[in-house]
């Protein structure tokens, strides 16, 4: 049986700010994040398996995303711990997500990775994320570069 990749993609809205950055993103600022998971395994070879035919139901897929990574950021401020003013922030709002990195896109796709990677089955494994912060402007994480 053949290696199959799967990919859904997601969309959430979020804010975010780079502590000690030297351009304009030090300042909070908004983007419509896309996000593609790309997950790989072989299909289920099970003929009267519900699952038959498939190597993860898109349905869990979403599931797993939106339970680590959409209902937490979605519309949601990310800043790194250390910012400045973010106790009062958090206590002023409740949908405020402090991170102990710099909320990048890089560092943020490699959060995420991380988050999916833990709650896949264990017959398949996370190939890439690929997360775009703008229309034009997106970064990848790859499963195999980082073994």
């Amino acid at each position: 049986m053949s290696i199959i990749r799967v990919t859904k993609e997601f969309r959430f809205e979020g804010a975010h700010a780079l502590q000690d950055y030297d351009g304009k993103c030090r300042h909070i600022h908004g983007h419509s994040y896309r996000l593609f998971v790309t997950v790989k395994g072989k299909p289920n070879e099970s003929l009267n398996h519900p699952k038959s035919g498939m190597v993860m139901d898109f349905s869990e897929l979403k599931k797993i995303v939106n339970q680590a990574i959409i209902e937490p950021f979605d519309h949601a401020l990310i800043l790194r711990n250390d910012s400045a003013l973010v106790g009062e922030i958090a206590v002023a709002y409740s949908n405020v997500v402090v991170v102990d990195f710099q909320p990048t896109c890089e560092n943020l796709a490699l959060y995420f990775a991380h988050a999916i990677e833990g709650n896949l089955p264990s017959d398949v494994r996370l190939f890439s994320v690929k997360l775009y912060e703008t229309p034009t402007s997106f970064v990848e994480w790859i499963a195999e570069d980082n073994q």
